[in-house]
């Protein structure tokens, strides 16, 4: 799949300045930059914000370390779970019919205030690969 546009003109969805030295320190297993992706919003509630549905397109980056799966919106952290948290297990991370990757996760389990559902879908090349490697931590992690 073609990278976003904003990241062919822009370089919009790279991975933060701030946390690639983090991410690249815990070794880097699986990264793609500059995706397009979306966010949506079902029944979501949380202070200040009320959507019955809402959808919004993104340009993102996909990373899994030896340590943590992260997902970025733009710069912004979507998900940012350690391999070793049961809170992993919450995201339901598969392919969707377009083939890209989605982690789908009820809001209340990450955020006390908020409730609904929120769906990220990335539309990467190599999903499958992170979705092989999701679903060995989490069998890996639940067997120990």
């Amino acid at each position: 799949m073609r990278k976003s546009i904003l990241y062919t003109l822009f370089r919009m969805g790279r991975l933060p300045k701030d946390m690639a030295q983090i991410l690249e320190g815990e070794g880097i297993v699986l990264l793609d930059e500059g995706i397009p992706g979306s966010i949506t919003l079902r029944n979501f509630r949380a202070p200040g914000r009320i959507h019955g549905y809402k959808k919004t397109l993104f340009a993102g980056s996909l990373v899994v370390t030896e340590l943590r799966f992260a997902a970025f919106a733009f710069s912004r952290p979507m998900v940012n779970v350690p391999l070793g948290d049961p809170k992993l297990n919450l995201l339901d991370i598969t392919i969707d019919r377009r083939k890209a990757l989605m982690v789908k996760f009820d809001a209340h389990r990450f955020h006390e205030e908020w409730k609904g559902t929120v769906e990220l879908r990335f539309a990467s090349s190599v999903a499958h690969m992170f979705v092989e490697r999701l679903s060995g931590s989490v069998r890996s992690e639940a067997i120990q």
